[in-house]
């Protein structure tokens, strides 16, 4: 089967900044490549200049774009250009016909009516084979228009190229960041009719130069077929580099030989599942989802002529071996993103994981949110989370001694830089707990992502035998307990007195919340759920609470925010209460049930949200999609498992969403997972058999499905019953003391 056709990029791209539905690009790219591509159709909408209503294209961009929100580096536009020189995105834009569009993971095509030429693409991992195709030939050139920053061109006629740097950026690199670039031409470039354009637009006739916004035009002698070629190459590291990267990814190949290895790549990279289902939209929203868990982050480490592996580094502006990526954030991540790499890619995610230890050697500190650099957005540090989900699960090709050494570091020690390590670590330290007195903006949420973040790298402490840092985190894992207040039946803020905050209003969201309130962010407690069920009383009680959060109204009051953020509005949108899917921290209250022994209500509303709330098409997303996190949530739901504890190898139980999957390991296993009478009537699950033992645990082990075999869900119409034993619940540190 084909699973290229499956693949919808335009899913989730009708996103506007009040209001997400996805807010993903249209990327034709490698999996976790350096660079990827897509269509812009205005500059002028910021961090959201692509969208699915319009029809005219200022042309292909270059992007290395992780979300709207944090922006773009290395960015560059192109378009073939025929007539009237015309170089601003408004004045050089051109219409297209929507059905003739064609956007792949590993191709795009797009014809420019204006200009009757026709624009493709396939990419290699830092490069990309361009082909136009000019049916009309009057002054027949190639545009390349950069953003702000200082940039660099030279057109060299002799050689047909096109070089050059920019250092367009976002945030999150030195003073001395460039992104280098060249791009050769199989056709003769016409000298006399090219040259350079300023900010403002001006041109002129210059062949070279150097300055703000510094663009290209291209004059381009054409074939008697009207058809060119032109590779295109980037380099972080120099134009020597750039010129390496070219030849060692596309050299003499064709374009039609690069499409075909691109191809390749993505059918291997889709292939490890294979759904069998007669629905083919379910199929389109399965392998349009397996495909967003691909793109992040970006590999943006490149090898040298004699193959030897280098990047350089945006931590402290040096050229350095080894691995590094870039363009992810933790906390919108470790809950899906990296347990499906775990299971699905694990030698990338060993290499990966160097990267980051790189990054801390290069820094000293643990990256939080990297984009190419550090950019400390979003609470808590949990890359404490995807390392520890790694090493227990047996992934452990990378440096554990030295990331140990950095997750331990800002587990114990205050920064002198509030951009790195734990903001407010000295308050943490004193007080278990970071008093909403002396931290005003997001208290709450920090706090329990450092206790969860402390229980995973005790996890880390445990796999190397250091007994004593495990038992000192382990206790301080425990440290949630200090803001839950019984009297309301949520987290709250606590001031440095022992006091709350007041007044308390479970529906205001900020403060000491992150994009949310206190139902959204009381329940970030993944490795200790009986635990915070004992506080609300028991498991029913704590069942009781779950119930009310999906039956509340999804109301909510402004706050600290003063305005309504796009997150409130997708919750309102939507008649699932409180659960707001459309943000990360509510990802898994639905899988809570199974962890308190409720496993029916679990597959009620898993199934529930993945028939209303996930399609393949433009508004096919229910708020952000965050690097693959959104979508690796529907992967797992699909195939009836979910890693609700990342740092503990188990996976829940859940619903399964189609007759029969088959996961292809790295390790040469498989994994069958099969539900003969899987229909919308039997959703729910009335008994499991691995290898045809009957499983009455709620959950699986990370091992179990290492090892492969048959995965058979029996389903029916009738609820499961609960589950009060609790040695069939998945972990929690309460009964595991």
């Amino acid at each position: 089967m084909n699973k290229i056709a499956y693949v919808n990029p335009l899913q989730g791209t009708d996103s506007i900044y009040p209001y997400s539905n996805g807010n993903t690009l249209p990327l034709t790219s490698l999996p976790f490549a350096m660079n990827a591509w897509a269509l812009q159709t205005s500059e002028a909408g910021g961090g959201w200049w692509f969208s699915p209503n319009h029809n005219r294209t200022e042309g292909f961009r270059l992007t290395h774009q992780p979300s709207p929100w944090i922006g773009d580096y290395g960015h560059m536009a192109f378009i073939p250009q025929t007539g009237p020189l015309k170089t601003s995105g408004h004045d050089r834009s051109s219409s297209f016909r929507k059905k003739d569009l064609v956007v792949r993971p590993d191709y795009m095509k797009v014809h420019l009516l204006r200009y009757q030429t026709t624009m493709e693409l396939a990419p290699t991992a830092r490069c990309a084979s361009i082909r136009l195709t000019y049916k009309r030939r009057d002054e027949a050139r190639f545009i390349l228009a950069p953003f702000p920053g200082e940039t660099t061109m030279q057109i060299d006629t002799a050689n047909n190229t096109l070089t050059g740097y920019t250092t367009a950026k976002a945030g999150g690199t030195p003073e001395n960041y460039r992104m280098y670039f060249a791009i050769r031409f199989n056709c003769s470039i016409v000298g006399e009719l090219s040259g350079l354009f300023d900010a403002k637009h001006n041109t002129n006739a210059d062949l070279n130069g150097t300055g703000e916004r510094l663009g290209a035009y291209v004059s381009l002698e054409l074939p008697a077929d009207g058809m060119v070629e032109a590779s295109f190459s980037t380099s972080f590291i120099s134009q020597e580099q750039a010129f390496t990267n070219l030849d060692r990814e596309i050299g003499q190949q064709s374009f039609d030989d690069i499409l075909q290895a691109a191809t390749a790549i993505w059918e291997k990279q889709l292939g490890v599942i294979e759904v069998e289902s007669d629905d083919q939209e379910k199929l389109k929203t399965f392998y349009t989802s397996l495909y967003r868990t691909s793109l992040f982050p970006h590999a943006i480490h490149e090898f040298t002529a004699d193959g030897e592996q280098v990047h350089f580094s945006p931590y402290n502006g040096k050229i350095e071996k080894g691995p590094l990526y870039a363009d992810i954030g933790f906390w919108d991540t470790y809950r899906t993103s990296f347990p499906l790499y775990n299971l699905l890619y694990p030698s990338f995610v060993n290499e990966m994981m160097q990267g980051w230890v790189n990054a801390y050697k290069e820094t000293g500190w643990m990256p939080k949110w990297a984009s190419p650099g550090e950019r400390s957005m979003m609470p808590g540090t949990l890359i404490d989370v995807s390392f520890a989900d790694a090493i227990v699960k047996g992934n452990t090709g990378f440096d554990v001694e030295t990331a140990y050494e950095g997750l331990h570091k800002h587990a114990t020690t205050v920064s002198p830089d509030n951009r790195y390590g734990r903001k407010g670590m000295g308050e943490y330290l004193k007080f278990e707990y970071m008093p909403a007195d002396i931290h005003t903006h997001e208290s709450v949420c920090n706090t329990l992502d450092y206790v969860y973040g402390d229980f995973c790298i005790a996890q880390i402490a445990k796999h190397l035998g250091r007994d004593e840092e495990y038992t000192q985190l382990m206790k301080r894992a425990e440290q949630y307990k200090h803001l839950y207040d019984p009297a309301v039946g949520f987290m709250r803020g606590k001031l440095q007195d022992g006091s709350w905050l007041e007044p308390f209003d479970p529906t205001v969201w900020g403060g000491p919340y992150t994009e949310g309130g206190a139902y959204q962010s009381s329940w970030a407690v993944q490795h200790d759920l009986l635990g915070l069920a004992d506080c609300m009383g028991g498991r029913e009680a704590a069942k009781e609470r779950l119930d009310a959060l999906f039956a509340a109204e999804p109301e909510f009051k402004v706050g600290s925010y003063g305005f309504e953020i796009h997150e409130m509005s997708e919750m309102a949108n939507v008649d699932f209460g409180q659960f707001a899917i459309s943000n990360q921290p509510s990802f898994h209250f639905p899988y809570i049930y199974t962890a308190l022994g409720y496993p029916a209500l679990t597959q009620q509303w898993v199934r529930r949200t993945m028939d209303e709330l996930f399609s393949s098409h433009p508004d096919g997303l229910p708020g952000d999609e965050d690097n693959g996190s959104l979508c690796a949530w529907y992967v797992f739901g699909a195939m009836g498992l979910y890693p609700l504890s990342p740092g503990v190898p188990e996976y829940v139980l859940g619903t399964p969403y189609f007759k029969k999957m088959t996961v292809h390991l790295e390790n040469g296993k498989h994994i069958v997972i099969e539900a003969a009478n899987n229909t919308a009537e039997h959703k729910y699950v009335s008994g499991v058999q691995l290898n045809g033992e009957s499983v009455s645990r709620l959950y699986l082990t990370h091992e179990e499905l290492a090892n492969g075999g048959v995965l058979a869900f029996e389903m029916s119409t009738q609820a499961p019953a609960e589950v009060s034993d609790l040695e069939k619940l998945p972990y929690a540190m309460a009964k595991n003391k």
